[in-house]
């Protein structure tokens, strides 16, 4: 969350520098803005006009207020007040609207002046109406409405004038839906939080740069700089000859101690009042030996918890799997000075605003000797993950949220007609609604079956972790005492992302990734109080094998005079003598493989199936996975063609799996090549209904395609589908987008489909 208020200085290795703050504003022009502040508040608070009559002058003197220009007539209609709108709708015929107030590219803002039941409820008593419900729903149709020339603004504002401010945000801007801003706790802005000079700032944002307020962006910078950081200090490590494994887990445990010590979940140390990591490393600068003793214990006292000898201070019990194995080589190793230093230099950042949605994949490069070349290249935005994440997971999750809604609003106001009793019983209904949805959130179970460092899944848990702070304001607004509020424990916890990883190293980093995106939530949403011990655990959610191919064991491959098969490595390369140009190095030689008893891979129970599997092409795979593995995966899968690329095995699997009804949704990415013949037989089958038999899983019934990705597309011949099987529904396609490879940083084109059971809403 990006907040406004000056963050306290912070120490700049090695030489112990602070930063320091711009000279504050003139004490007479913070009086005047004071003065002008309170007055605004009293001139507003408890105002009884109608809305026609207050909307327009509030919004003027709000500008007024925050030193930005008021709307005013355009030819462009880019902003003003009273913007007209036109919808279409899925019949043919249109509609005319007006949106109250709407400046291009920042926001649509809709007023009402709601009755004083109608506010009572929407300020969280124990009354609930639906008014500013729907206005929000106004705004966000609005804002769809808008022609697609302009853009849809990345954010909704609903006001009841005088009163209340709530800000809504989808900073993708691709129509999804717009969530609490910042968050769902503190999206709302009372009247007299505008004497609060970090509000004002927001709100100027919206009229100024309304992107500046995407927590994304400061959190892009502030990752790349501690990955390049790390980056340096991974080569250096394993230019002393320490392991690129031993070098991944150490900085591992680094990084995450200069995370907890930021968010405060370790204690302060020294004089200073540093962190206790940051100050064991200036502590012992000049003695690395003895540094590498305090670490020793410092991260053991951290897995037990309790009285820690190595800062002389009680810590939390952290456990899981990342501080276990203190005798074990590599846990800790021996630095230099200078190396030391580099560890100062990534503790100066604040690692409460590292992104975890790109965090992953930058350390990932900067641990792999392999990518650390890519570093500096172009990463995947965390918008272009959203993009797939919210048509798979969150759309259908908050279509039930709604209806879920809508039972506790007809139940409130049933409620409203009674009394005593009675009136509570009622009110008891609604609750029992929205817990329902609650228990249902707490339960969805998504995977990712090539998770990488855990990006996909991250972005998934902030939304599902967003829409549980919504669900949490309902229930006090109907009434849930505090007491409650905590729903016998249950909440929405890394349990339920589930992922497979067959990169060792990826596979750890993203369970730190989850675990480091879990608690900034919890800190800066519910506070410290609300990090239990142990404040991570071992949940066994991420894992490390082959997400399509399952086998008993794999033997080196012999020929007929029992000499081992080998091929090129698939990596290296060498000058060609002639030409220059990169050829295949023959001397780099790996072994084949014989794999035996191989079967279809098994796949965690999951809701909903995301991720980004390997950009292998049909030709490539033989020199990439060798083949031994190609044939015993086509051996194995028999229903993909074998022209077929390497992603088109996952895709299968997930339509098999939406099919049968074992699962809601799959989108996965794949290369833009899908809408070409070879993937288009794998895609076509599932649209059809064409029978499958695939781990297990039985499909089949007749079904439709989708128009956008596969415009040949035909319907299966009339016929009853067998009972309980199914044919598959693009929901959700994107045939050619902007991506990265992840295997060498270069910039791609791909494709994105989102698939579900037929009669599922479409989109393109």
């Amino acid at each position: 969350m990006l907040e406004s208020t000056p963050a306290p200085a912070r120490y700049d290795a090695p030489h112990g520098r602070h930063r320091q703050h711009p000279p504050a504003a003139s004490d007479a022009a913070i009086d005047a803005t004071t003065r002008a502040t309170h007055e605004f508040i009293a001139r507003w608070r408890g105002v009884t006009a109608s809305e026609l009559s207050t909307s327009q002058s509030f919004v003027i003197q709000l500008c007024e207020l925050l030193g930005v220009e008021p709307p005013h007539p355009t030819p462009e209609q880019s902003y003003m007040f009273e913007r007209p709108i036109t919808f279409q709708h899925g019949d043919g015929s249109t509609s005319a609207g007006r949106i109250d107030c709407y400046r291009r590219g920042h926001f649509v803002w809709e007023s009402k002046k709601l009755k004083d039941g109608e506010r009572q409820a929407a300020a969280g008593s124990r009354r609930f109406d639906d008014a500013l419900l729907r206005a929000r729903a106004q705004a966000e149709n609005y804002a769809r409405a808008l022609p697609a020339a302009e853009g849809r603004p990345p954010f909704v504002v609903v006001v009841d004038v005088g009163h209340v401010i709530e800000l809504y945000a989808e900073f993708t801007r691709s129509g999804a839906t717009y969530t609490p801003f910042p968050d769902p706790r503190s999206h709302r802005i009372r009247l007299e939080q505008l004497a609060d000079p970090a509000i004002r700032k927001r709100l100027k944002a919206l009229w100024t740069d309304p992107l500046s307020l995407d927590p994304s962006r400061a959190s892009a910078r502030v990752t790349r700089e501690v990955a390049a950081e790390l980056a340096e200090l991974a080569k250096s490590l394993e230019a002393a000859g320490h392991t690129p494994h031993h070098v991944a887990g150490f900085l591992t445990r680094c990084l995450f101690s200069m995370f907890a010590e930021d968010v405060g979940l370790l204690p302060k140390s020294g004089p200073e009042g540093l962190g206790s990591f940051v100050h064991l490393l200036r502590q012992h600068r000049e003695q690395p030996a003895t540094l590498a003793q305090m670490l020793k214990i410092f991260w053991a006292g951290m897995d037990a918890g309790g009285f820690n000898a190595a800062i002389a201070a009680d810590v939390l019990r952290f456990n899981g799997k990342l501080f276990k194995g203190a005798a074990a080589d590599g846990y800790v190793l021996p630095l230099t000075t200078a190396q030391i230093d580099g560890l100062l230099r990534a503790g100066r950042a604040n690692w409460t605003e590292v992104e975890p949605a790109i965090f992953g994949t930058l350390l990932e490069r900067a641990l792999d000797p392999t990518e650390r070349h890519a570093l500096g290249a172009h990463y995947t935005p965390r918008a272009y993950v959203e993009r797939l994440v919210l048509p798979t997971v969150v759309e259908p999750l908050r279509a039930d949220w709604a209806n879920a809604q809508a039972a506790a609003i007809v139940l409130a106001r049933e409620a409203d007609e009674l009394e005593g009793k009675k009136r509570e019983a009622k009110l008891e209904e609604a609750r029992a609604e929205i817990r329902r949805f609650h228990h249902q959130l707490c339960t969805t179970r998504v995977l990712d079956p090539a998770c990488g460092s855990g990006n996909f899944l991250y972005v998934t848990l902030e939304h599902l972790k967003r829409l549980e702070g919504e669900v949490m304001n309902q229930l006090e607004a109907l009434g849930q005492t505090q007491e409650r509020l905590g729903l016998e424990g249950e909440t929405v916890t890394l349990q339920q992302l589930r992922g497979i990883e067959l990169n060792e190293r990826a596979a750890a980093l993203a369970e730190l990734v989850l675990w480091i995106g879990w608690l900034q939530w919890h800190v800066r949403t519910r506070g410290l109080a609300s990090v239990a011990e142990p404040v991570v655990h071992d949940y066994g959610n991420i894992e490390h094998r082959d997400a399509v191919l399952a086998y008993d064991r794999a033997e080196l491959a012999t020929d007929e005079a029992g000499q081992v098969i080998t091929r090129w490595d698939g990596t290296t390369f060498k000058k060609h003598p002639v030409t220059g140009e990169d050829v295949p190095d023959e001397a780099a030689q790996v072994p084949q493989w014989r794999y035996v008893n191989p079967r279809p891979a098994e796949w965690p129970a999951a809701d909903f199936i995301v991720g980004n599997p390997p950009f292998i092409g049909a030709g490539p795979m033989r020199a990439a996975l060798g083949d031994g593995y190609v044939q015993a995966l086509r051996a194995t899968w028999t229903d993909v063609p074998e022209s077929a690329d390497f992603v088109m095995y996952w895709w299968h699997h997930a339509a098999c799996l939406v099919r049968s009804g074992a699962a809601r949704r799959f989108g996965f990415i794949t290369t833009n090549s899908l809408r070409q013949t070879f993937n288009r037989r794998v895609v076509q089958a599932a649209l059809d209904g064409v029978p499958v038999k695939a781990g297990g899983l039985v499909a089949a019934g007749a079904g439709h395609a989708g128009g956008l990705m596969l415009p040949n597309a035909q319907k299966s011949a009339p016929g009853t589908p067998r009972p309980g099987l199914m044919a598959l529904s693009l929901i959700y396609a994107i045939p050619d987008h902007p991506w990265v490879d992840s295997a060498n940083g270069a910039a791609v084109r791909i494709a994105m489909t989102v698939g579900g059971p037929v009669g599922g809403k479409g989109a393109c």
